[in-house]
Order: structure tokens, then sequence, then C-alpha cells
């Protein structure tokens, strides 16, 4: 029997039970429906992280005022220009902070000394109130350092260009700035009032997932535009590094210089954080992963249901085909026939289940979304990812699920003796 002609059969067996077969498939819709949509939230989310902390680069750290004694070294990490990013910690996550004492430019000329350093950048942020053509809106502004702000930001440009040694009442704007605050759109080489204060938009940055809401300026200029700003006083310092290799030894010859150079003697005293977005990211990451496998696994157990539900069927099949099967062996059909046309057939219910399921794994990835508030703290959980491994993975799963459920049901059909068979009532 031709292999096209056993597919035929199988299919006319689904076709011809239709009430038991969608039953059976339901089980297998739920199931696939369940772990699609948890993978792919968790995906995304974790997409979405990446897409946060890529905007630093590779070798990045980031120290802020304040100190965690809880669980060891803190501090907000910050995205692209330095801004802090809330519900996050650097090395260890923290949970209570000291007495903070503002970065100075003491700091930075110490943190220059050390070996591995290779750029060192003070920033200061905070929000203002902006105006453009007539409308007017309350956004995060950051003064970087233009002379080596580039080396801090691998976003990309939209139009225009980064802001560069020399400038000083000009601009870079963040994508969401430009077209979803100001819903008009801004366009480069136009003027913005910033608290009284005019600009020149010399920059639009692309759509990045980070620093989209933020105005960069030169530092001298947003410590005019920013109340109780001290003229030597930073929010964090951006510190990029030569070796990546050698981050964790830099934190600690870091850490150990400003110490020395704010006297501080012991390290319940410490009053700053040194942040490390990669080795963050990877913590974060193996959480979400684990987090995601485990609920994963609750979910599959739903297909081991649905597979005992394609099982179920498959006997029933198989008892009321046993005259057919007589039939099919009298007038020459062998085992592996036989065999083939029930396999073809648990294999066609759980196709059918892995389709459904993808689908419903599609809309509850969303609904999940939603229930989760959108985001916490950076981490997004309304975006999500389906990759193509994941899809196909659903649709083999799916389909190896009903092939080994229906495994030992076509086994014992192929086996039945036509005399028997033919006999059955």
């Amino acid at each position: 029997m031709r292999t096209k002609k056993a597919l035929q059969l199988s299919f006319n067996m689904l076709i011809h039970s239709k009430l038991r077969s969608y039953l059976t498939i339901i089980g297998i819709v739920i199931g696939i429906g369940a772990v699609v949509s948890i993978l792919a939230v968790s995906q995304g989310a974790q997409r979405h992280l990446e897409e946060q902390l890529s905007s630093l680069g590779a070798g990045t750290l980031t120290i802020s005022p304040g100190f965690s004694r809880a669980m060891g070294s803190g501090g907000g990490f910050r995205t692209g220009g330095g801004l802090p990013t809330e519900g996050f910690r650097g090395r260890d996550q923290t949970t209570s902070s000291s007495t903070q004492k503002n970065l100075t430019i003491k700091d930075i000329i110490v943190i220059k000394g050390v070996s591995n350093v290779k750029s060192v950048m003070g920033v200061v942020s905070g929000r203002v109130s902006v105006d453009y053509l007539g409308k007017s809106a309350s956004v995060s502004i950051q003064g970087v350092d233009t002379e080596v702000w580039k080396d801090f930001t691998n976003i990309e440009l939209y139009s225009g260009r980064y802001l560069t040694k020399g400038d000083l009442n000009s601009i870079v704007v963040g994508n969401r700035v430009a077209n979803s605050i100001f819903k008009d759109g801004m366009q480069i080489n136009r003027q913005v009032t910033i608290e009284g204060k005019t600009f020149k938009i010399v920059g639009i940055l692309k759509a990045s997932g980070s620093d989209d809401s933020t105005i960069f300026m030169p530092i001298a200029m947003a410590r005019e535009v920013l109340e109780d700003v001290g003229e030597d006083e930073f929010g964090s310092i951006s510190i990029k590094v030569y070796d990546v290799e050698l981050t964790e030894s830099t934190i600690e010859e870091v850490e150990r210089k400003l110490m020395l150079s704010r006297g501080i003697l012991q390290e319940k005293d410490k009053d700053f954080s040194i942040s490390n977005p990669a080795a963050m990211q990877e913590t974060i990451t193996s959480s979400i992963s684990s987090i995601s496998l485990f609920l994963a696994a609750i979910a599959a157990i739903s297909l081991i249901v649905g597979a005992v539900g394609i099982a179920n069927t498959m006997f029933t099949s198989v008892l009321e085909k046993t005259k057919e099967i007589g039939i099919m062996k009298a007038i020459g059909a062998q085992n592996k026939d036989i065999l083939l046309i029930f396999l073809f057939n648990s294999g066609l219910l759980g196709l059918i289940g892995g389709i459904g399921g993808i689908i419903l794994g599609v809309i509850g990835a969303g609904y999940i979304g939603g229930l989760a508030g959108g985001s916490i703290g950076r981490i997004s959980f309304s975006s999500t990812y389906f990759s193509p491994t994941l899809i196909i993975g659903a649709f083999l799963i799916s389909i190896v699920v009903g092939m080994v459920a229906g495994a030992i049901p076509a086994y014992r059909a192929s086996k039945l003796k036509p005399v028997d068979a033919l006999r059955y009532e």
C-alpha cells in the first residue's frame, strides 16, 4: 500500500468521527497553546531586556551615589547615556541604601587613573518643561560630556548627528520624544525651548527601546536648566573599559581608589555603587529562562492529558474498525500498512491540534502581556517573540505526541489476525 493511500484512509477516519476527533484535538490545542504563549512572552521579555542593555555596549559600568548594605554592591543600572533605570540593581540586587553623597569631578579624576578605564563621563539628569511649535511637555533630559558621549551610546541616528565637542545650545532627541510626545514630529535644525532657553535640534535617534523618551544636551547647559544641580556634581558617572575580560578586576580597583579618595575606611561606610549591566543581564536572563521553563513544564502536563485522549480515541477506532481491518488484510494488506494508517490518523490529530494550539498561543501571549501590566521595571512582558524554532518545534511536538500516543493502538491493530477480525462483531 502506498503512503498516499494510507494517508487518505487515515484522513477519512478522522472525517467520519468528527465529534470524537474534535474533543481529542482540544486537549492538544490547550497544551500547545499554553506552552507557546508562555515561551513567546518569556522570549519577548528577554529580547526587550537585551535591547535595553545593548545600548550601553560591552564594557560599560555606571557609578551612582548611595550604597546598599543588604546584599552587597548595588545601584540602578543605566541605559544609553546613563539615565537611572528603576526596578533593577547592579552587581547584586539590593534593598536598602545609605545616605547618599554626590559624585564630583574629583571622582572622575580618580577613575581616569585606573589602568583599564578608556573613557569616563559624568552625567546629570532630570525632568524639564519643553516647548515646541506651541506645544509643551515634561520630558527627561540628560546632560552629557559631548567629547566622549559617542563612546557611551550604540543607538543609531534617525537623522542629523550626535553631539560633538564645541556644541552648546544643541540637543539630540530620543525617537519617542520626536514622534510621539510631540505628535507633529520634531525635525533637525528646528528650535525648541527648554525652561526658557532656546536649543537647536541637531540629531534624532532611532527607536531603540531605551532612551526613546530622553533629550540629550551638553552637561553645562543641563546644569543651567535643571534646579538643585551643583556646578561640580554628577547624578552618575559612566565608565568605558578597554578589556571587557578585566571588568570585574576594574570594578574592584575603581572601588578601592574611590574609597581611598572619599576617605572611606570600611565597606559598611561606602557611599557609592557600581553597576555592571552585562553581569546583571546574564543573571536576569537566566532567571527569566528558569521561570519560563518551569511554567512551560507545568503547561506541558496538559499535553500528557491530550496524549491520553489521543490514545483513547485510537483504541476506540481500532475496535470500531476491527472488521474493516480483517477485510483489508484478507485482500492483501500487510501489518505495516495497517500500522501506517493508524499512525497517520493519530499524527493528523496531533497536527491539527498543533495548528490550533499555535493560534491559541498567539492570542494567549497577548493576553498574558496585558495581565502583566505591560512591564516590570524596564523588562517588557507585553512584547512577545515567536521565533521560527518555537513555531516549528510546536508543530513537531504536536505531531510526535499524536503519533507516540497512537503507536500502541496502531501496533495492536496491525497484529490482528484476519480470521479473528472478520469474525468480530
